[in-house]
């Protein structure tokens, strides 16, 4: 950068004299010639000269971001990247050029540069729904829920009918354990879009954690009917018959759902509970053997199954299926040991 001249008044008056005193009408006659070609251009000053360069450095920028734009044309995103870090170092306040650079690091999974990047345009740029919406799927597939709830909430009041945003805001709510908020904002995404079946199993989550059974059921019902049967909606449906009481109606959709599904363990086990509560003992032994078979390190899997056979053991005295169920448990407190309860029912029964 050229350095800028700098012009003092003092110094520039005080010259004028001495040229008078020195050399009188010479003078005179060179101010009259520059006066006929013209006036005198003023020096820039300092913050001119200042300003000017911001405005280069501006210009180099751009360049640069409509080269990085063409890299990422030619599938290059490695260079992109360098040309915006070059673009941010000219124009910090470049907000496009972070957000692009927090597009790129989120196609190749460096969320916590993407998320760096996303937070620097959303500074820059606090109007930038796209940006805000971006930084919260990049915190929430950093698990940091309550910053991804921060961002969701800011894309949600810049754009109020985005269905995304408001169901994963919900999401990361619920996952935060602020179950009212997840509440008002799964309401609001299903009403922007009722033909979703997201925000109705998620309502049924939040139902299922205050124990409102009835609406839980009612919400999953209304995800059925939406998506058709799907099995993970199925199950948890039948989980909330489960626990509302209803098993004979569980033991129906769990068993449709391990016709569909014959690995699906949860299922298994959720159908050897509704057997078991209906008092079909066999039949709740075989559905945990299954569930055994298709998940052989489920520790609850195995203790239920240990528990079929001890209920079966009581109820004929034969110690051959006590020591079926005895095992059972054992294998169950090898995958995880922190079960004091049932240490001390294994103890007891050995």
């Amino acid at each position: 950068m050229k350095r800028p001249v700098r012009f003092y008044p003092g110094l520039l008056a005080s010259t004028g004299v001495v040229c008078m005193v020195l050399i009188g009408a010479g003078c005179q006659q060179t101010q009259t010639t520059q006066t006929s070609a013209g006036p005198v251009p003023a020096p820039e000053s300092w913050q001119d000269l200042m300003a000017k360069e911001k405005t280069d450095q501006r210009d180099q920028a751009v360049a640069l971001y409509v080269d990085a734009m063409m890299l990422i044309e030619l599938n290059n995103h490695a260079e992109a990247i360098r040309m915006l870090q070059m673009a941010t170092e000219l124009d910090p306040e470049f907000a496009l050029a972070f957000s692009l650079q927090g597009d790129l690091y989120q196609q190749t999974h460096e969320y916590e540069k993407s998320a760096q990047a996303y937070e620097k345009a959303t500074e820059l740029d606090p109007w930038s729904f796209k940006d805000f919406f971006n930084l919260g799927k990049v915190y929430q597939a950093l698990k940091e829920f309550a910053r991804a709830v921060k961002a969701y909430v800011s894309a949600c009041t810049l754009d109020p009918k985005h269905y995304e945003a408001h169901y994963n805001a919900a999401q990361c709510f619920y996952l935060i354990q602020d179950y009212s908020q997840s509440m008002d904002y799964a309401q609001k995404a299903k009403t922007i879009d009722p033909q979703r079946a997201e925000p109705e199993i998620l309502l049924g989550d939040l139902y299922e954690v205050q124990k409102d059974h009835t609406q839980a059921i009612n919400a999953y019902r209304r995800a059925l009917e939406l998506e058709g049967n799907k099995p993970e909606i199925m199950v948890s449906l039948a989980r909330a018959y489960l626990r509302s009481g209803r098993y004979s109606a569980a033991k129906e959709l769990l068993s449709a759902v391990v016709e569909m599904e014959p690995g699906n363990s949860l299922a298994h086990q959720y159908l050897g509970f509704s057997h078991l509560r209906l008092k079909e003992v066999d039949e709740a032994i075989a559905s945990y053997i299954k569930a055994v078979e298709t998940a052989d390190n489920d520790y609850m899997a195995h203790k239920s199954l240990g528990v079929a056979y001890m209920i079966k053991y009581f109820a004929d005295r034969d110690s051959a299926t006590r020591d079926l169920g005895l095992e059972q448990w054992k294998r169950s407190l090898a995958i995880n040991p922190d079960q004091p309860k049932l240490q001390k029912f294994l103890e007891q029964y050995q």
